[in-house]
């Protein structure tokens, strides 16, 4: 099923703005008819800071002019500060956020893993969110058990399992976001650096199942604040800096220039 194809990602010129809002358009109405007016007008719109026709704020450019290429078998570490568009760009390339401009093209079944809570029920136990999650992915009753097993061994909720997320602590709901997001094997596995939270045994944990995701995805797109992370599983680094790529290339070549500008900065 599709692995014929090779996975391959394509950015051209692409960029991301979006309206920020006053306080006088709060109200979801007045919001998103302020998004329809803002994107029948952005044509007449200044980028950056301009204030924009008829939305009472300002547009925010969060990516900018961003173009490069992703070949199948490549591992694409992403590094910048906070704000720099990192996750931004992630949702982008998840079909989570609709560019403003410029082109992109995705090839390949993409699972993004951006927010360890995303489609887990509040109200259920944990249990019974894993059933949910057999059912979206259709599992069979079998596969649905070895799901279920799977999960509770390596989620270690212990008797939090039978009682509902809403009682979890942060470190639960990632365990467990964590163990059902890493279900999927896609070609294109997109993730952001929560996945590493945690203490350091269930660090440790995560990368082993992680790694044998890593190698059975055909290309692999994630943030981290870990530059040893970076260098150890990247083929390749983009640095972003206020939504634009500051420099692409081999991992040590652009982390030994962003450790620097990192030093200089203070």
């Amino acid at each position: 099923s599709g692995s014929e194809t090779m996975a391959h990602i394509s950015l051209q010129n692409l960029s991301l703005s979006y309206p920020v809002l006053h306080g006088s358009a709060r109200s979801l109405k007045k919001t998103l008819f302020a998004r329809a007016r803002a994107s029948l007008g952005s044509t007449k719109s200044k980028v950056g800071g301009a204030l924009q026709n008829g939305v009472s704020g300002l547009e925010v450019l969060a990516l900018k002019d961003i173009t490069f290429d992703v070949e199948g078998g490549e591992r694409l570490g992403l590094v910048g500060h906070n704000g720099a568009g990192k996750t931004t760009l992630l949702r982008v390339l998840g079909g989570i956020y609709e560019t403003s401009s410029g082109s992109l093209s995705v090839e390949g079944e993409t699972h993004a893993m951006i927010n360890p809570g995303s489609g887990m029920n509040q109200e259920l136990t944990g249990r019974e969110n894993v059933h949910l999650f057999a059912r979206r992915l259709q599992l069979d009753v079998k596969e649905t058990e070895a799901l279920e097993a799977d999960v509770e061994a390596f989620a270690e909720l212990g008797p939090f399992f039978d009682l509902p997320l809403r009682l979890y602590s942060a470190g639960m709901s990632v365990r467990l976001g964590f163990a059902l997001a890493t279900v999927p094997r896609p070609q294109i596995l997109l993730m952001d650096e929560w996945f590493m939270a945690g203490d350091s045994n269930f660090q440790a944990k995560a990368r082993v199942r992680l790694e044998s995701m890593v190698e059975t995805a055909e290309i692999l797109v994630f943030t981290s604040h870990s530059l040893d992370i970076l260098r150890e599983w990247c083929t390749r680094v983009l640095w972003l800096e206020a939504g634009k790529i500051v420099m692409d290339g081999k991992p040590d070549a652009v982390l030994d220039a962003y450790e620097a500008f990192v030093a200089e900065s203070g």
